[in-house]
């Protein structure tokens, strides 16, 4: 029987990338009001205008009508607080994968909103019972009622990039979340237009505990001189069909945030088979970070 996810208002902290796809996919698909909130001035404006420019290409496409592109763009307001989230039935963040940066976000959250409202985290390898146990109220313990209930409605709803584009979510519960949390999760990501697959909370989760490593093993081949960059992009998308080869892929994503998730599973796991390349760790430290920086393992020179 489908559950449904109840969520009249949704709060999205963070309007990079995939903050911005989480709130484009929910005001067009889910069709319910969205807050976003960015510490940053030029994220929100650099966000907004990216959400101009997805709504006018699916109306150039035909997928939407003029009218239906308004009514969702309508359906976002930017506001200066996580305080105006207080009538929010769910509240995404997707901020950088910084666990205590995030800790920081839930614990306020925790505190300013209401004890029914479903706090989800986009993290793409970080521990979901982590973050659960951070909005337990203080003074109380885990064991409390009043700690038990803050942390049962934490979630892990994983979206990937590009949000608009991407049809996975993949699903996490803490060892905290309730069943409700989850199955009203699940079905809002589908109302999104995702298919969901659900993860155990293990550093990586499924997606990136597979992926990361592959990708840090192509940038280690780099780096021995194994095989040229284009060679090892070649060899993957003519030899295994892959739509793009793993150095551009990593530089799609991000290669700090690569590093990050590849930091995640190597000191969550402690096993050296997650240890990152040290060619990942310098470009980082030289900003080299790929598409959004104008340089990675590939040039992307500005429009």
């Amino acid at each position: 029987m489908s559950i449904a996810h109840g969520v009249k208002k949704l709060g999205v902290i963070g309007a990079g990338q995939m903050g911005l796809g989480i709130a484009f996919v929910s005001a067009v698909h889910a069709k319910v009001p969205v807050l976003l909130h960015d510490r940053s001035a030029a994220q929100i404006k650099s966000g907004l205008s990216l959400m101009d420019k997805l709504l006018a290409k699916d109306v150039s496409k035909g997928k939407i009508t003029q009218e239906a592109a308004k009514e969702a763009r309508d359906r976002v307001t930017v506001v200066d607080s996580t305080k105006s989230f207080r009538d929010a039935d769910m509240v995404v963040e997707a901020v950088s994968e910084n666990l205590a940066l995030k800790q920081g976000i839930f614990r306020s959250l925790s505190e300013e909103l209401s004890p029914q409202t479903i706090l989800a985290t986009n993290t793409s390898s970080i521990s979901i019972t982590k973050i659960a146990a951070s909005t337990i109220p203080e003074g109380k313990t885990a064991s409390d009622p009043e700690g038990r209930e803050s942390a049962s409605r934490v979630v892990g709803l994983h979206f990937f990039n590009p949000v608009p584009v991407m049809k996975l979510v993949e699903l996490i519960a803490a060892l905290q979340t309730s069943k409700e949390t989850l199955d009203r999760a699940r079905a809002f990501a589908i109302a999104c237009g995702k298919e969901v697959t659900s993860s155990q909370d293990v550093p990586g989760f499924v997606s990136n505990a597979l992926l990361m490593p592959f990708i840090n093993e192509a940038i280690m081949c780099l780096e021995k001189g194994v095989a040229t960059r284009d060679d090892i992009d070649k060899t993957l998308k003519l030899g295994m069909n892959h739509p793009m080869g793993p150095l551009q892929l990593a530089d799609f994503i991000g290669l700090d945030t690569c590093l990050a998730i590849q930091q995640t599973l190597y000191t969550g796991t402690g096993d050296s088979k997650y240890r990152p390349s040290v060619l990942l760790e310098r470009m980082v430290d030289a900003q080299w970070l790929g598409k959004k920086s104008g340089k990675g393992f590939y040039d992307y020179p500005s429009q």
